[in-house]
């Protein structure tokens, strides 16, 4: 009787395994029907969709063989290794798999949809860039009566499918990653390929031999149609892939180095932002309530100009598209003047900037305000003369938004006075000033509580006394977050908006503390306070927002 329970429970999870994404009514069914499988068996059930994998006996088990018989290990020990599997009553699935692995096999029971996910994730080209890099790594051998080492490798044929087959896995890998660069660093003796996955640099694989250098960086100048025999002087160039049903942008800068070329690519996956992103609004940033209610009242006004602050990467450009996707109708005409145009946006011009064909900020700028527009965006002022425009600009009727570098709200006037702006008018034309910068989620699928240590409190310039009960959160690492323990970004921010006071201040050149002092007296909350916000919510850490934001 017991064996044809077993076979109706394996029916039924074999039902509600369908081909495209379950709802949760069928997880939920799936779950139940392994949990009786694995009670009548007297089995344990791991819930495989919370599931931590071993990553040293992840890579040992064959790839292919945990496909074949469609299993996860869990543990190896005591001459014996557990294992996941969605089918404990195939006794001779389990003798083969004894067989193969050499070890006696202690089976555990999960759901099969959840074993599917996590081999297809784990999989993610990993192993298919491991095999591409292969004959690539460094070997170091010591030559007869010298000291010193040097670098072997089996000579390369003139076929270079090898060096090709290196770099499209790396881009692949790359994409699966979800990573936004990806950098080739050049050695005394080995190239170093790293991605970087939410602003963090992480190394994608094993150091490559440096002989392969050159015909690396060959391949990434042909693809990017760059001149193969010029390598003292930097490069840039870009070129498109069409993977999985979407095109994918990179963008290819090369830099001459002490130990030879250097390489960047600037990964742009327009179609991997995820369905939020698609329908990008304020909503989707991470911005508190407060930030968000004053950046949309200034968005709205007639004329003007929005100021967004921050250092390179630290997503202005994405909360301007944000403002402007918000804004948009057919009734405005919005242009826009960036370098590079990163997104497109339906309803919206945009112009990319050309400095070699003589297409600056300041000269584009000019001709847009000849195509009668409603609200313009300059991707950055740089220079007076783009500075000055947009100023005009904002005072005669058009709502600007642009971005400038600078480390916070209070130092953005300082930067704009150094452009010879005149005050009065810069101080007229403003609407508000947003600084904000990128911190990490902390992973969801591997959140874990935890008690912070005195030292990184008083590093925090937290009272131990006040916060050393206090919970706080922190991911452990898992297959979702290649064990970074972060999943993610969203924004934190300063919003700056300028009320009659404020104006007054910055007018009569008070200091930036007075300035500073009188905007928290409005309501205004600083950088530090809304990244501390973030970690008492367990959104992030204490020691990612020490990375990104000024300790008081």
């Amino acid at each position: 009787m017991e064996i044809t329970d077993a076979q109706e429970m394996i029916e039924a999870l074999d039902a509600v395994k369908g081909e495209g994404a379950m709802s949760g009514a069928e997880m939920a069914a799936e779950d139940e029907a392994a949990r009786r499988l694995a009670a009548n068996y007297g089995l344990e059930f791991v819930d495989v969709r919370n599931f931590r994998i071993q990553n040293d006996l992840f890579r040992r088990v064959p790839f292919d063989l945990m496909l074949r018989y469609s299993f996860i290990p869990e543990s190896e020990g005591e001459g014996r290794m557990t294992v996941v599997m969605a089918d404990p009553t195939d006794v001779r699935r389990i003798d083969e798999m004894e067989m193969l692995l050499g070890l006696p096999v202690e089976v555990k029971v999960g759901v099969a949809s959840g074993i599917d996910e996590i081999l297809q994730k784990s999989e993610s080209s990993q192993r298919v860039l491991d095999e591409a890099t292969e004959d690539f790594r460094i070997q170091l051998v010591q030559e007869d009566g010298e000291s010193s080492e040097v670098l072997t490798l089996d000579t390369i044929t003139s076929d270079q499918s090898p060096i090709i087959k290196l770099v499209d896995s790396t881009l692949f890998n790359a994409i699966q990653r979800r990573a936004s660069d990806i950098h080739f660093e050049t050695g005394d003796t080995e190239v170093l390929i790293k991605y970087r996955i939410d602003g963090a640099l992480y190394q994608a694989m094993e150091a490559i031999d440096k002989r392969h250098h050159q015909t690396i960086i060959s391949r990434i100048k042909v693809m990017a149609e760059l001149d193969i025999s010029e390598k003292r002087v930097p490069q840039d160039g870009r070129f498109k892939l069409r993977l999985t049903g979407r095109t994918i942008d990179f963008r290819v800068s090369i830099l001459p180095t002490v130990h030879g070329e250097d390489c960047v690519i600037r990964v742009l996956d327009k179609e991997s932002m995820n369905k939020e992103f698609k329908t990008l609004s304020l909503d989707v940033l991470g911005l508190d309530e407060d930030t968000k209610r004053k950046l949309r009242k200034a968005s709205m006004e007639p004329y003007g100009m929005v100021l967004v602050t921050g250092p390179t990467g630290s997503g202005k450009t994405t909360t301007l598209y944000a403002c402007l996707n918000e804004i948009q109708s057919p009734e405005d005409k919005i242009i826009t003047i960036e370098d590079p145009v990163e997104y497109q946006l339906s309803g919206i011009t945009q112009i990319p900037v050309n400095e070699k064909k003589g297409l600056t900020f300041a000269r584009g700028l000019r001709s847009i305000l000849r195509h009668d527009p409603d609200k313009i965006m300059v991707g950055e002022i740089r220079d007076e003369e783009t500075a000055q425009i947009a100023i005009q600009s904002a005072l005669t009727g058009h709502l600007v938004f642009t971005t400038v570098h600078a480390n916070n709200v209070v130092d953005v006037l300082g930067r704009f006075l150094n452009m010879n702006v005149d005050l009065y008018n810069f101080v007229s034309a403003l609407n508000c000033i947003l600084a904000q910068r990128l911190i990490r989620k902390i992973c969801e699928h591997c959140k874990r509580p935890i008690k912070v240590s005195p030292e990184l409190l008083e590093q925090s310039a937290l009272d131990a006394n006040t916060y050393e009960e206090m919970t706080f959160y922190e991911g452990a690492g898992c297959i979702e977050c290649n064990g970074a323990g972060y999943h993610g970004r969203l924004a934190v921010s300063e919003l700056l908006y300028l009320s009659d006071p404020i104006r007054e201040l910055i007018l009569t050149k008070r200091p930036a503390a007075e300035i500073r002092r009188a905007a928290k007296e409005e309501g205004m909350s600083f950088l530090r306070e809304s990244a501390l916000e973030k970690v008492f919510q367990g959104v992030t850490t204490l020691r990612e927002i020490n990375k990104v934001t000024f300790v008081d």
